[in-house]
C-alpha cells in the first residue's frame, strides 16, 4: 500500500511542489505563490524570504507545511517557529501545524508543552520561540544556545528587528552541511510601516531586491480556497477603503491603526503644498546625540520649511556656527531659533543663547497632553492633515525618510483616560531602526504656536 505522506516527502525533496496534494482528503494543491516560496526556500542562493502582504494569503499553511515536510525529509534537523508572544503562537500557528499533522494522519511526534519543543519520530525537532523584547535579555541571549537548521517567524512585523537578526544567526548550524541545505529564514506578515516595509516591501516595490533576500507578494486572490472568495466579497461590501487596500490589495501605504497622527495621503501633500503662505522666519534644529543620529536643521518662512540641512558627526561648536551662519543669511532673530535641549543639544543652546526644546516639559496652558513633545506633535498633525504645511524637498529618498518618520508617529495608550501622549522615541527606533530626526525638527516648529 502506498504511503501518501512518504510520497509527499519524496516530492518535496525532489522539489516537485506542484504535485504535492494537501488539505482535506488531499484534494487540493499549493497556490502558485506558495510554490514560488518553496522554490526560494529550497534553493542555494536565497537566505531570507518575506511572504504575504495581505490577509488570507496562505501564510500559516506555508509556514507549517515547510516545517512539517522539512523535518520529515531531513532526520535530526532542528527548526524554529517564532512569534512575538509564545501564547499567541500556540493559539494560532501551532494549531495550524497540528491541523497539518491531522490532515496527514501523522501521529509519530511528541509535544513537550513545558519546553515548547515538538520532537518527530526521526529525531527532528521544532522549537517554539518567543521574539518579544525583554529588558532582562536585551541581546536575546536566550537564542544563544539554539543551533537551528532554519526558522520561520510568524507576523514578523510584530517582532523587534534585533530578535529577527539574532534568530537568523542561529540558523545553518544543525546538519545543514550534511544535507546540503542553505540556512533559511522565512518571515510572514501583513502590510506594516515598520522594518518589514523597509526590508522587504520597498526593495520589491522599487525593483532593487538583493539576490539573497526576496519578497513574495501573496494576496487573497492567490488563495484557491472557495471560502476566501466569499471573505473578499464581505470585506468589499463594508466599503472601508483602508481595510480593502490593506487586507485585499496588500497595500503597505495604508494603515488602519486609529492611533496614527497623520493621514497618509496628506503626508504626500506636504511636498506639493506650495500655496502655503509665507510668514515669520524661524530655525528649528534637532541636535545629534552621541554621534549616532544626524543633526537636522530646518529654515522656515511661516509654515513653509524652505530648506533642510543635515550634518553628520560634528562638534557642538561646529553645529552652532552653521546655525549662526544660517540665521544671518535668512534674517532670523535669536528668539525665533529653537534647538533640542535634551542631551548634548543643550550645549548648542548655551552657545547661541536661543530657545531650548525639552520634550518632557509640561504642556502649555495646562492642556491635556503628557508633555510638550506630545502637544507639539498633535499641533503638527492638525497642520499637515489640513494641508497647511509645506516642506521643500526635491530628492525622493529624503521624502521617503520624512514620510516614514511621520507615518509611524502615533498616539500611545489610546485607551487610557489619562493625558494624551505620543509613542516614545525608543519605540520608534524599534520600528524604523533610527531616531526620527526629520520629524522632530518639523515638530519643534509648532513650539512657537503652542506658546501663543
Amino acid at each position: 500500500m502506498i504511503d501518501i505522506l512518504e510520497v509527499k516527502v519524496e516530492l518535496f525533496k525532489r522539489k516537485m511542489f506542484e504535485l504535492i496534494p494537501i488539505g482535506e482528503d488531499n484534494r487540493g494543491r499549493f497556490s502558485n505563490k506558495q510554490i514560488e516560496a518553496f522554490i526560494l526556500l529550497t534553493d542555494n542562493i536565497t537566505t531570507n524570504i518575506g511572504y504575504g502582504g495581505s490577509a488570507r494569503s496562505g501564510k500559516s499553511y506555508l509556514e507549517c507545511y515547510y516545517l512539517f515536510l522539512s523535518s520529515l525529509a531531513y532526520p535530526k534537523t532542528r527548526w524554529g517557529m517564532g512569534r512575538r508572544e509564545l501564547k499567541n503562537l500556540k493559539k494560532t500557528t501551532l494549531q495550524t501545524l497540528f491541523k497539518v499533522f491531522a490532515e496527514n494522519n501523522f501521529k509519530e511526534y511528541k509535544y513537550d508543552q513545558q519546553a515548547s519543543i515538538i520532537t518527530m519520530y526521526n529525531g527532528s525537532e521544532i522549537y517554539l520561540m518567543d521574539t518579544a523584547y525583554q529588558p532582562s535579555d536585551p541581546l536575546y541571549t536566550r537564542f544563544g544556545g539554539l543551533e537551528l537548521t532554519g526558522a520561520v517567524i510568524d507576523e514578523s512585523n510584530e517582532s523587534p528587528y534585533d530578535a529577527i537578526l539574532t534568530a537568523f544567526t542561529r540558523c545553518g548550524w544543525c546538519n545543514n552541511e550534511k544535507y546540503g541545505l542553505k540556512k533559511k529564514l522565512l518571515e510572514t506578515f501583513n502590510p506594516d510601516k515598520g522594518h518589514v516595509n523597509k526590508r522587504y516591501w520597498k526593495p520589491f516595490k522599487n525593483k532593487n531586491e538583493e539576490e539573497h533576500k526576496k519578497f513574495i507578494r501573496a494576496l487573497p486572490s492567490d488563495n484557491p480556497d472557495p471560502a476566501v472568495e466569499d471573505w473578499i466579497k464581505d470585506v468589499i461590501k463594508q466599503g472601508d477603503k483602508v481595510k480593502i487596500e490593506r487586507l485585499i490589495h496588500g497595500n503597505f501605504d495604508y494603515d488602519d491603526d486609529d492611533s496614527r497622527l497623520f493621514d497618509y495621503d496628506k503626508l504626500d501633500d506636504i511636498f506639493t503644498n506650495t500655496f502655503v503662505d509665507t510668514g515669520i522666519h524661524y530655525i528649528t534644529a534637532d541636535i545629534a546625540r552621541k554621534g549616532k543620529d544626524k543633526t537636522v536643521i530646518g529654515i522656515w518662512n511661516g509654515f513653509r520649511c524652505e530648506k533642510i540641512i543635515t550634518i553628520d558627526k560634528s562638534t557642538l561648536t561646529e553645529v552652532a556656527d552653521v546655525i549662526q551662519d544660517l540665521r544671518i543669511k535668512n534674517r532670523v532673530s535669536i528668539s525665533n531659533i529653537i534647538c533640542d535641549e535634551d542631551g548634548v543639544g543643550g550645549g548648542v543652546v548655551d552657545i547661541l543663547k536661543c530657545k531650548g526644546f525639552k520634550n518632557n516639559r509640561k504642556a502649555f496652558r495646562k492642556e491635556n497632553y503628557k508633555n510638550l513633545k506630545s502637544q507639539c506633535y498633535f499641533y503638527l498633525s492638525k497642520l499637515i492633515n489640513s494641508s497647511r504645511l509645506y516642506v521643500n524637498i526635491l530628492d525622493e529618498q529624503t521624502k521617503e525618510i520624512v514620510k516614514e518618520e511621520l507615518d509611524v508617529m502615533k498616539e500611545d495608550n489610546i485607551d487610557n483616560d489619562g493625558k494624551v501622549e505620543v509613542i516614545r522615541k525608543d519605540k520608534i527606533k524599534e520600528i524604523i531602526g533610527r531616531s526620527p530626526d526629520y520629524a522632530d525638527m518639523l515638530m519643534m516648529r509648532c513650539y512657537f504656536e503652542v506658546i501663543k
